[in-house]
């Protein structure tokens, strides 16, 4: 479905992503794994289409990412994107104008799952709530693969609960997630596949339920071993 050949990306002297081979499969919720500064964002980018490869190629469905795979590829950035002067369902709206597999009636939906008002305007949102509503925008489009980038950075542990549901909600058999977190407690319930970057290299694929059953491994275990004695970079 998502292939990244030797993908490898610079910004000037530094190698931010490093020769990257992987395969994103459907039916699958991968969590991708790494502490901050080891290439995540960059190589969710990469895959969106929003940033192109030093070297190497990321397809979708066989073809270079570009316009036509941001149709079906749905990316959530961690940076905040919000017009402060929308309200929530300004921003459905605004969503909906901008791709066309976006849902009205599933945005709603989502929001109420989520516990959010659409007449909420985005500059009075918490840091929780503003994270929840970048969920239900992203999740209320009917793509094929949903790239989100660090969805529980900075927010208590109920909106987590419900971020977390949510996400488990649209897990469907032809669709694919990739999440990327340092956070390793919050992705060992959601994901059945774990990839692990470090310094911009794919150190391993795994999948989560055989590392258990076979080695007896959790994915903290195996994030403690890969990263236990690496300094964390600065993004």
């Amino acid at each position: 479905m998502l292939k990244s050949e030797k993908v490898t990306r610079r910004f000037g002297f530094k190698v931010a992503v490093d020769a990257v081979d992987l395969e994103i499969r459907a039916g699958h919720v991968y969590a991708m794994l790494g502490p901050n500064g080891s290439g995540k964002t960059t190589w969710m980018k990469m895959a969106a289409g929003l940033v192109k490869p030093s070297s190497g190629k990321v397809l979708f469905e066989g073809r270079p990412v570009g316009t036509e795979s941001r149709k079906k590829v749905a990316y959530m950035p961690t940076e905040p994107y919000f017009y402060l002067w929308m309200s929530v369902r300004d921003l459905g709206r605004y969503y909906r104008d901008f791709f066309d597999d976006f849902s009205m009636d599933r945005y709603r939906e989502l929001l109420g799952q989520v516990e959010l008002e659409e007449g909420l305007k985005a500059k009075t949102l918490s840091s929780g709530m503003a994270a929840k509503l970048k969920i239900a925008l992203t999740m209320a489009r009917d793509a094929k693969v949903y790239l989100l980038d660090e969805p529980f950075n900075g927010i208590d542990l109920l909106a987590r609960d419900e971020i977390r549901a949510c996400i488990l909600r649209e897990a469907r058999p032809e669709k694919a997630l990739v999440l990327s977190s340092h956070l390793v407690e919050e992705m060992e319930a959601i994901a059945d596949r774990a990839v692990f970057i470090k310094q911009g290299k794919l150190v391993e694929e795994r999948d989560l339920d055989e590392m258990r059953t076979v080695e007896g491994v959790s994915m903290a275990d195996r994030y403690r071993a890969i990263f236990g004695h690496a300094k964390e970079d600065r993004a």
